[in-house]
């Protein structure tokens, strides 16, 4: 079992969640979704961004 299943972790955000995580608005979310900067995975019609797609996207601008 994963390490964030057992401590509790949220591990999928809604594009507004992950909007106010990474402190931007909710249409720039969509607009690094939809380039393919910020991966996202569909569950129905839903668009959700895991844990892990976040702190990718952070590492590589840090990296940048």
């Amino acid at each position: 079992m994963d390490e964030s299943t057992v401590t509790g972790e949220q591990l999928l955000f809604r594009p507004t969640e992950a909007a106010r995580r990474l402190g931007i608005g909710r249409t720039k979310v969509f607009e690094l979704m939809a380039a393919g900067e910020l991966r996202s995975v569909k569950i129905g019609s839903s668009r959700r961004v895991s844990a892990t797609a976040l702190a990718d996207f952070v590492s590589r601008l840090d990296a940048a």
